[in-house]
């Protein structure tokens, strides 16, 4: 009896302990299971990013778990799912809800996301300004007759919101839709209408919509008088986003709060290092750091 109550003291704080580090079990920097949050309006991305791990980790199995910000937002401070990349940082009482739990949130900021506005090949507009986007999206008259979101709860909304400093859309003029799949598809259908989607969808769309995409425009943006690129009409290329030309940009995060030698971890290491920024690099995204270039000179 004395033998058992002792195995039972010891098998407390193991199980204690256990219980503490699940979703780190089994898992190093390159091999586990870890589901990953991921923001919906940058998927093609990350979903380049995954395969290419797994590719070169074949012990490593990431499952993306994709969602509209607010959704993500919601399951990430539930602590479900240790793992989220977004388009903006933490706020405060957000920081809070981590630091309360000692948990160590690390950040790493991997690319410069260029939002594009997109319409039909046949359509009227080519450029669109910042100015006309603001009016619109306060319900004031603008030359822009119509804009098309992807989600009422995606990031890009809140992006808009913050341009406009608004906290409600109006009920004219403002769609939002499903998905940015649907705002492609949207956008084609009607071709007088104006899609707003990240630029990696149009630079490297689903297979499945690449006819679709080959219909579609990308417009050009001016910034407001007296701002960086309200010179011209710039595009989300990486050469205006670099140069801080193009009006419309966010920087996208890992955020990872796994509070130890997850492969959450080590899949954010491989997005920040070179192969992961080349990666950015191909999709029309702006690395975080440039990818360095061998040149071999033959005489």
């Amino acid at each position: 009896m004395k033998v058992l109550q002792i195995l039972l003291y010891l098998a407390v704080p193991f199980v204690l302990v256990s219980c503490q580090s699940k979703p780190l079990e089994q898992q190093t920097y390159t091999s586990g299971k870890e589901q990953i949050l991921v923001d919906e309006s940058f998927a093609p991305i990350i979903e380049d990013q995954a395969y290419l791990f797994e590719s070169t980790y074949s012990g490593a199995k990431l499952d993306l778990v994709m969602k509209s910000e607010n959704e993500l937002l919601n399951l990430f401070l539930s602590d479900s799912i240790q793992v989220a990349i977004v388009s903006r940082l933490l706020n405060a009482e957000e920081t809070k809800h981590f630091e309360s739990k000692n948990i160590k949130v690390r950040i790493n900021r991997f690319a410069i996301d260029g939002i594009a506005l997109i319409t039909h090949n046949s359509s009227k507009y080519a450029n669109a300004d910042v100015s006309d986007i603001i009016k619109i999206l306060k319900g004031e008259a603008s030359s822009l007759e119509s804009l098309v979101f992807d989600n009422a709860n995606s990031s890009t909304v809140r992006y808009f919101k913050e341009l406009a400093a608004i906290e409600v859309l109006p009920a004219a003029g403002i769609y939002a839709l499903k998905s940015n799949s649907d705002v492609i598809k949207y956008v084609n259908d009607n071709p007088g209408s104006i899609g707003v989607v990240g630029v990696n969808w149009m630079v490297q769309p689903p297979v499945q919509l690449e006819k679709t995409v080959a219909e579609l425009k990308i417009l050009g943006v001016k910034n407001i008088s007296g701002q960086p690129g309200s010179d011209a009409y710039y595009k989300p290329t990486q050469n205006d986003i670099a140069l801080g030309m193009y009006p419309l940009t966010r920087s996208l995060y890992v955020i990872n709060c796994e509070g130890g030698a997850g492969l959450g971890t080590g899949f954010a290491s491989f997005i920040a290092g070179e192969r992961g920024q080349r990666i950015v690099l191909k999709s029309g995204l702006l690395p975080d750091s440039i990818p360095s270039r061998e040149i071999n000179i033959v005489n």
